[in-house]
């Protein structure tokens, strides 16, 4: 009985990224019988989120914001306020409306995780959202050419090969929360997104990484299904997978989740005129470095290609539950 309780309990699974395609994820797995925890990093220093992080001394609110409204269970209408962007008014152009009120809930309250925890009350989110860190930090990049860049909004501008990427300071605390919610975690995933401006900085703060490398929890790795102009052009899997090994020193995954369906000439000629096209699966490279690879049609097109979250979550459950399963 006691065994039986175990299995049919929730998994806890911790989510790390940052960006739209955590969010496109999360609005899938949160349909799922999962206790999700999303890590979020918080080194975005561009737009909204860069002029109230310079202003208001807080953390960036952006990407928690779009982690929150993916998890909400809040009303559509409300989730689509939060989202606006104002456009012409003086002082608040370019801000979204949940950006500013997660700076107001920061104001009330005293602390940028207790104002998050509070709006996360108001939408009834489901599941948890803590920043990677209760401090801003600032993402730097080393260049193959030996040139520093500073500021993560910077580096995919920059037009050079990146080397490695680093935080400043380079021993950033992170918040105990996420510290213990990795520690607990039946499932760690991490991915897709930005994969040196929002995967690996989290992976960056010292005992955040320490933390996962201990953890034995099943690792996931979802990869992204186009390259980034500026930061992944022409990658393959394999590449995102050896970055992340560089900058972190161990192997991180058991399972690797990849995009192996057919994206229509169309499409990729749009993507190609931006300096962006698909990520080549190198199957046997990435199945010789020891990662088991999950391969399926993982994409839909309307405005931009993004992961189809049904499917994608249903791969992670059945994933994690199998894990739980031979755990007992």
């Amino acid at each position: 009985m006691q065994s039986r309780h175990k299995i049919l309990r929730r998994p806890k699974i911790v989510v790390i990224g940052g960006g739209t395609g955590l969010s496109v994820m999360l609005r899938g797995l949160k349909e799922k019988p999962l206790d999700i925890t999303a890590i979020v990093t918080v080194a975005d220093d561009g737009g909204s989120s860069g002029i109230l992080r310079n202003e208001l001394q807080i953390p960036p609110p952006g990407d928690i914001r779009n982690v929150l409204m993916a998890l909400a269970d809040a009303e559509p209408l409300l989730t689509e306020v939060l989202q606006y962007r104002f456009k012409t008014v003086p002082g608040l152009a370019g801000h979204s409306l949940g950006n500013l009120m997660l700076a107001a809930m920061t104001d009330i309250s005293g602390d940028f995780v207790t104002g998050i925890r509070e709006l996360s009350r108001v939408l009834a989110v489901r599941g948890r959202v803590l920043p990677a860190a209760g401090t801003a930090i600032v993402l730097k990049a080393e260049m193959v050419d030996g040139t520093i860049i500073t500021g993560e909004s910077m580096i995919p501008k920059a037009g050079k090969v990146i080397k490695r990427v680093f935080l400043e300071p380079t021993d950033v605390e992170p918040l105990q929360e996420a510290v213990e919610a990795i520690e607990q975690a039946d499932a760690i995933l991490i991915g897709p997104g930005s994969l040196y401006t929002s995967i690996i900085p989290n992976l960056l703060v010292p005992k955040l990484a320490h933390a996962i490398v201990e953890s034995e929890a099943v690792k996931l790795f979802v990869c992204n299904v186009m390259t980034q102009p500026g930061e992944t052009d022409n990658y393959s899997v394999g590449d995102h997978l050896d970055a992340i090994h560089a900058h972190i020193g161990h192997h991180l995954f058991d399972y690797v989740i990849v995009n192996d369906g057919e994206i229509p000439p169309q499409i990729e000629s749009k993507y190609a005129e931006l300096g962006s096209k698909a990520v080549h699966l190198d199957l046997d490279a990435v199945t010789q470095k020891g990662y088991e690879v999950i391969a399926d049609r993982l994409v839909l097109f309307r405005t931009f290609l993004r992961h189809d979250a049904e499917r994608l979550s249903h791969h992670i459950y059945k994933l994690v539950e199998n894990w739980m399963l031979r755990k007992r």
